[in-house]
């Protein structure tokens, strides 16, 4: 039985997609190992998923000041120190999963786990990349992952992708001490994220829809868009007695959250509040992380410590929420009007690309919303019936894609046709020898 192993470092926004794939191919006869920080291992036994910890929650990083500080005030103060401790995550992830890749068939890893391209190359075995977001250059859009613009034209796109380059030679620093201290391999002269140590393309795995976020025209062969990974919720999760009773009081609510970043708690509820009175409406909340404080809310807002997004929004008319590229699927999966307040990272991506499919309001930016832009925001998702049509549409398109299917055909492709680079060098010296032979017999 061949034996896979993925790994990826996140919130559980980033970690779920990867649980799907695991439980697909562990569902086709694969032997299968999911290695993320230690706060998932009970999600992934719940899927009787192997679990291999790389290291403390992230959760636990992600609350501490300085990140904080870093979101609402000065990345460029506070930033430095940040990435030295995000050196540090990848040193620890690096080391556990080298120890947990032993003796597995091929590596699947993202942006955040590429020392899994060296683990693999160490090993002699195929690294696929994967991304719940579009990452390879393209002069279509500018870099998803940094907000800048909607379009900076063809050129300007492009190169703002040189922004990812930069950042991974920082991160390839660690790595190249251990490709030395413990893989037994020479530093790095070449190749990226999309890219072998020898320049040679990965394949990159987009775990999301061309019906959300179109492949672009100008991507390589190698990067192939599969439909969503969709993790199917197994908690067994229903209203409680108390949700079924605000339920029933009124209308359905409108979903309102913050997301897994744990800042802004006490100026997010003030707006919540605020906006819910202004608009007059009825809402059902999440606290995240900490996003949202539950205590003295409103009859009118029913807050919820934690529930999974596929069940929960079917009890809701809309949804209000962070971006994550997760969430974002939930809600156009079960075709709810969505309106998108950006944190960082991919969010103001999907919040445009929400707004462009006619599914919601355009996105504000958390740091610049008001109670008074959120309320309006409600009240045009309650109201506006072409954002209904449009989230009903693109939800048919996705119920009728299998992203983990499609995934799972082209891991199985890679695998068969994989040959070690030491075997490409061995093959290319005998080539050269028979000719060499060749010439001398003539």
């Amino acid at each position: 039985m061949k034996r896979i192993a993925l790994v990826t470092i996140g919130t559980q926004g980033d970690v779920q997609p990867y649980l799907a794939l695991a439980l697909a191919l562990q569902q086709r006869g694969y032997g299968v190992v999911l290695g993320a920080t230690e706060e998932f291992e009970d999600l992934a036994r719940s899927y009787d998923i192997e679990f291999h910890s790389l290291g403390p929650s992230i959760q636990s990083f992600l609350k501490e000041s300085r990140f904080e500080n870093a979101m609402s005030t000065s990345m460029l103060f506070n930033g430095p120190s940040l990435l030295r401790q995000g050196q540090q995550i990848v040193d620890t992830a690096a080391r556990s999963a080298w120890r947990m890749c032993q003796g597995v068939d091929a590596i699947i890893v993202n942006m955040n786990t590429s020392f899994g391209i060296d683990i693999a190359e160490a090993l002699k075995i195929p690294a696929i990349m994967t991304a719940l977001q579009p990452l390879n250059s393209t002069s279509e859009f500018p870099l998803s992952m940094y907000y800048v613009a909607d379009d900076l034209g063809p050129t300007l796109n492009k190169l703002s992708y040189t922004a990812a380059t930069m950042q991974q030679a920082y991160w390839n620093l660690p790595r190249n001490r251990l490709r030395r201290e413990l893989m037994g391999l020479e530093a790095r002269s070449m190749g990226g994220v999309f890219t072998n140590t020898d320049g040679s393309p990965l394949t990159t795995l987009y775990a999301y829809s061309t019906a959300v976020s179109p492949r672009p025209r100008d991507w390589p062969k190698t990067a192939i868009v599969t439909g969503y990974w969709n993790l199917r919720d197994r908690s067994g999760w229903e209203p409680t007695p108390e949700f079924e009773a605000f339920l029933s009081a009124g209308e359905a609510p409108v979903y309102i959250g913050f997301g897994s970043m744990p800042f802004g708690a006490e100026r997010n509820t003030r707006i919540l509040k605020e906006a819910v009175a202004l608009w007059g409406g009825r809402a059902v909340v999440a606290r995240g992380w900490g996003g949202i404080d539950p205590r003295d809310l409103p009859d009118t807002i029913f807050p919820i410590e934690k529930a999974p997004h596929d069940r929960l929004f079917r009890y809701v008319s809309a949804v209000v929420h962070h971006g994550g590229a997760g969430t974002t699927a939930a809600g156009l999966h079960l075709g709810r009007p969505t309106f998108v307040v950006p944190q960082a990272m991919d969010q103001p991506y999907w919040g445009r690309r929400v707004y462009e499919l006619g599914c919601g309001p355009k996105p504000v930016r958390l740091r610049k919303l008001t109670a008074e832009l959120l309320a309006e925001a409600l009240a045009d998702l309650s109201s506006n019936e072409a954002y209904r049509r449009n989230a009903a549409l693109v939800a048919e398109k996705l119920r009728s894609e299998d992203g983990t299917d499609k995934a799972i055909r082209v891991i199985e492709r890679v695998m068969d046709n994989f040959v070690p680079r030491a075997a490409k060098v061995d093959r290319k010296t005998r080539a050269k020898a028979k000719k060499l032979s060749l010439k001398r017999a003539v």
